[in-house]
C-alpha cells in the first residue's frame, strides 16, 4: 500500500472506533483485527503501520472526535509528513479543506480530566496513561523458576519475584515456554496486586471476579496447587477461557463457578465464612489500562462510573460473607480514580463491623486513601505498571 492509502485506511478504522465508543460497540483492537481480515491485500508492514496510525491518533485526541478524518488531521498537525498525504490520490484521503473539523488534542474528555485531578492524577501522571505499555510475563512457578528459565530473549527482571519485561510486540506466544505454560502474559502491576493476597499453600481462596483467569493462575502458583481455589464470574464467555489456560499452566486445583448477577450466593452458598482469602478484582472503568486500550477514555460516562461504584460496593459486601474469621479480603481495581478505589474501600470499612484495614507491603506503589482505610496505588508514571488500586482488610471477629 502507498502511504496515503494507509492514512485513508486508518481514517476508515477510526470512524468505526468512534462509532463503537459512542454506542458501546466493538473495541479498537477487534475493529483493527477485523479490518485486517477483510483486507488481506494489506501486508504485515501495512497492517502494522495502519495500527500505529490508529492508536497514535486515539492517544492524541482528548474528546471523542467528530470523525476519523478529524482525528487523523489532529495527528497530522503534529506530524507534517502526514499532511502531504492528504493529496486526493486514488486510494488516499481527500485534500484538506479550509475550516474543516480537526479534533482537539488532549489526554481525555474534560469531565474525566477533572475526575483524575480530584484523584491527584495530573501532569506527568495523567500523560503517562497515554503512553505505550511494555510486554510483561509471569514465570509460572508450577513449572519452573525465573532464574532457571531458558527463553529466546532474557527479559528484564522486575520487582515482582516472577516477572520479566520485554519490548512491546515481542511475540512470546510463539515461544515454547508460552505454549508449554511456563510463562503467562501478565502486566507487572497485575502480578504485584496478586502478591497482596498473601495466598499460602493449603488455603481456601476465592477469586470472585476471575474473568479469563490471569490472576487465578497466579494464585494457583502461590498456593502450589494445594488447598482450594474457586474462580467465579458472571461472564460465561470469559470464564470459559480459563479452562484451557489452567490446563496449559498445570493449575489443577481451580474450581470454576458461573454466577448469576444478583444471585451469586446460589452458586457460592457452601463457601460462606469458609475462605481464608477472597480476591475481588472488581469491574471498573479501566482507567489504569489506557496504555493498552486508549479508546476506553471515550467509552466512559459519569453514569457508567456511578454504576461501576455500585457494583464494587455490592461485590465487597458479597466477598465479606465468604471470609472466615481471621481471613482477609483483597480489593483490586485497575483504575486511578479514587471513587473506584479508596472511596469504596473506606465505605466498606464504615459499613461492616469487625473489619480493619491491613495495607499490603509491596515492592512498588504508594499509599492511597484516608487514615484507617489505606491501600496501595500503582501507576504508569511512578511504577511503570498499569494503574491499580489494591487494599486488604482483615476480619477480626
Amino acid at each position: 500500500m502507498i502511504p496515503a492509502a494507509r492514512v485513508q485506511a486508518a481514517i476508515d478504522i477510526l470512524d468505526r472506533v468512534i462509532d463503537g465508543a459512542k454506542g458501546q460497540g466493538a473495541p479498537a483492537d477487534r475493529i483493527v483485527s477485523e479490518w485486517a481480515k477483510a483486507n488481506r491485500y494489506a501486508g504485515s508492514k501495512d497492517r502494522r503501520a495502519i495500527r500505529e496510525l490508529v492508536y497514535e491518533a486515539i492517544r492524541h485526541c482528548g474528546e471523542v472526535p467528530v470523525s476519523g478524518r478529524a482525528a487523523m488531521l489532529a495527528q497530522a498537525s503534529r506530524d507534517e509528513s502526514l499532511l502531504a498525504l492528504f493529496d486526493g490520490s486514488q486510494y488516499g484521503p481527500e485534500p484538506i479543506r479550509e475550516g474543516e473539523p480537526v479534533a482537539e488534542a488532549g489526554i481525555a474528555p474534560a469531565w474525566l480530566i477533572e475526575r483524575l485531578a480530584a484523584s491527584c492524577v495530573e501532569s506527568d501522571e495523567a500523560a503517562a496513561l497515554m503512553g505505550r505499555a511494555p510486554l510483561d510475563v509471569r514465570v509460572n512457578t508450577l513449572k519452573g523458576d525465573r532464574d532457571g528459565l531458558d527463553l529466546p530473549e532474557p527479559g528484564e527482571h522486575l520487582a515482582a519475584p516472577n516477572g520479566l519485561r520485554f519490548e512491546a510486540g515481542t511475540q512470546v506466544d510463539q515461544w515454547d515456554a508460552y505454549r508449554e505454560g511456563r510463562i503467562e502474559v501478565q502486566d507487572h502491576g497485575s502480578q504485584l496486586v496478586c502478591l497482596a493476597a498473601g495466598a499460602r499453600p493449603g488455603e481456601t481462596v476465592i477469586d470472585l471476579c476471575a474473568g479469563a483467569g490471569g490472576k487465578t493462575l497466579a494464585l494457583a502458583a502461590a498456593l502450589e496447587n494445594t488447598g482450594r481455589l474457586i474462580a467465579s464470574d458472571t461472564d460465561k464467555r470469559r470464564l470459559a477461557q480459563l479452562g484451557p489456560r489452567a490446563q496449559r499452566a498445570g493449575a489443577t486445583i481451580v474450581d470454576q463457578r458461573l454466577l448469576d448477577p444478583g444471585k451469586e450466593l446460589e452458586a457460592l452458598g457452601d463457601l460462606e465464612a469458609q475462605a481464608e482469602c477472597v480476591v475481588i478484582d472488581a469491574p471498573c472503568s479501566g482507567v489504569g489500562t489506557w496504555r493498552r486500550k486508549p479508546e476506553a477514555k471515550w467509552r466512559l460516562t459519569p453514569d457508567r462510573l456511578t454504576r461501576f461504584a455500585a457494583t464494587q460496593d455490592h461485590l465487597l459486601a458479597l466477598g465479606a460473607k465468604l471470609v472466615k474469621p481471621g481471613g482477609r479480603l483483597v480489593f483490586i481495581t485497575c483504575s486511578l480514580l479514587d471513587e473506584e478505589g479508596p472511596d469504596r474501600f473506606a465505605r466498606f470499612l464504615e459499613r461492616h463491623e469487625g473489619w480493619r484495614a491491613d495495607p499490603p507491603s509491596l515492592p512498588l506503589g504508594r499509599a492511597r486513601g484516608p487514615e484507617g482505610a489505606t491501600g496501595i496505588r500503582l501507576s504508569p508514571s511512578h511504577d511503570g505498571t498499569d494503574g491499580f488500586f489494591v487494599a486488604r482488610a482483615l476480619l477480626t471477629c
